[in-house]
């Protein structure tokens, strides 16, 4: 029985080498059935996002080769596509990997918390399509259980890294429920998609989107169940939003002081929230000047983005420490199932013996022999025959010099020295 972690992740291999060795969701129940049915794969389950491709399993036999193989054969890629983009990590190796993946501590962002998501997914297809057991079952249910633990004992995940989930993280600081506000994002790029499906996971009900090309801003609208409007509109809707995020690649500014003063004015002087994330600017300067306006820039930002790495790089250090534990916890699991063939057998055989004595005393029983000399017989037949064959074992080990045997026997039947 051995496990085994193979695969490539945005450190090891190209973005071109990664989508061609990517697998769907619709591919991944037909490619873990047929992994496993390879004569050494007994177990499998594949992992695969836009940044890493891994195929955690056990096989009879501790080559890599076998499943490096299918990987190149099934995704259709020359002999040498694959020669220095992947690595393979046996035993106690894969097991800490998989802890550091769903911690997100092997992660482009450290501390991400969608490859767990994504994790329990690739292993719940694999389980539905019948390709895990007892090894892969335990492993990424311990995988699960130590992921959770470092996200409740450490800060790992507490503080955001990214300027979108910085941007909205601001805003639930300064809104108790940001829920019940009205956003307002000016562009549609990857930026304010990134905002966007920051405030969609907070449940934002009601997001305006403002673009230059009404068609852009409709596209990500859709997605989100809300409304899309142009540049031009801003003026007369500004009042509505409560918070404005923007990020456009516009040379002149798309909100002045007067327009902002203007809003400020019809919300009867309500608290406005600015987060300026383009550069050049979107929002005035000036605008900051005014009362009742909370305006951030992308420096900003990036100040508290810098402070949360460091406070990430420190929380890695300690989800390394559970992790290592836990590591350690695992594997004498697994080597502990390395006896269970042993226990059966010897299980077995007692129980034969057991059989055969009870027989025997159930037929004496029968043609009336006394009870008493019967349990007697039975007893001390069961107790002799038990002991006959490591009583001759422990002749010959002594015989042969063999201490280590006889030391052994002493702690398996915990015999007074």
């Amino acid at each position: 029985m051995h496990l085994l972690a193979l695969g490539l992740n945005h450190r090891t291999a190209a973005v071109d080498l990664r989508e061609r060795t990517a697998f769907s969701p619709e591919q991944l129940p037909d490619a873990v059935r047929s992994l496993t049915s390879s004569l050494d794969v007994t177990e499998a389950t594949i992992l695969s996002t836009c940044n890493r491709t891994e195929i955690y399993c056990r096989q009879q036999h501790p080559t890599s080769d076998p499943v490096l193989d299918w990987l190149r054969d099934y995704g259709d890629l020359p002999v040498q596509a694959l020669d220095g983009s992947t690595y393979a990590l046996p035993g106690e190796q894969a097991v800490q990997h998989a802890f550091r993946v769903a911690a997100g501590l092997d992660s482009m962002v450290l501390g991400e918390p969608q490859i767990l998501g994504q994790m329990k997914s690739a292993f719940s297809v694999a389980h539905q399509a019948g390709t895990t057991g007892k090894i892969l079952n335990r492993l990424f249910q311990y995988t699960f259980s130590v992921a959770k633990q470092i996200r409740t004992d450490t800060a790992i995940g507490a503080n955001a890294v990214s300027v979108a989930f910085a941007a909205v993280d601001l805003a639930k600081r300064i809104f108790s429920r940001l829920n019940e506000q009205t956003v307002l994002l000016i562009g549609a790029g990857e930026t304010i998609e990134l905002v966007a499906r920051h405030l969609k996971q907070n449940e934002v009900r009601h997001i305006i989107v403002a673009n230059r090309s009404i068609e852009r801003a409709q596209t990500l609208t859709e997605q989100l169940g809300s409304e899309a409007i142009s540049l031009a509109e801003i003026p007369e809707r500004l009042h509505e939003a409560d918070i404005v995020v923007s990020s456009t690649a516009s040379t002149l500014p798309i909100l002045g002081k007067g327009t902002v003063e203007a809003a400020l004015r019809k919300r009867r002087h309500r608290p406005m929230f600015l987060i300026d994330l383009a550069v050049p600017r979107d929002i005035e300067a000036q605008v900051d000047e005014l009362e009742d306006v909370f305006l951030y820039t992308v420096d900003d930002l990036h100040k508290v983005v810098t402070e949360n790495q460091a406070s990430r790089q420190e929380a890695a250090v300690e989800a390394e420490k559970i992790i290592d534990f836990q590591v350690v916890k695992f594997m004498h699991w697994m080597r502990s199932l390395d006896s269970v063939p042993t226990i059966r057998s010897l299980r077995d055989q007692v129980e034969m013996l057991r059989e055969a004595e009870l027989t025997d005393a159930k037929r004496r029983l029968a043609n009336g022999e006394d009870p008493e000399q019967v349990l007697e017989h039975f007893s001390r037949n069961l107790s002799r025959k038990f002991s006959h064959a490591p009583s001759q074992a422990l002749r010959q080990a002594s015989q042969d010099g063999n201490a280590s045997l006889i030391s052994s026997t002493r702690r398996l039947f915990k015999l007074k020295p």
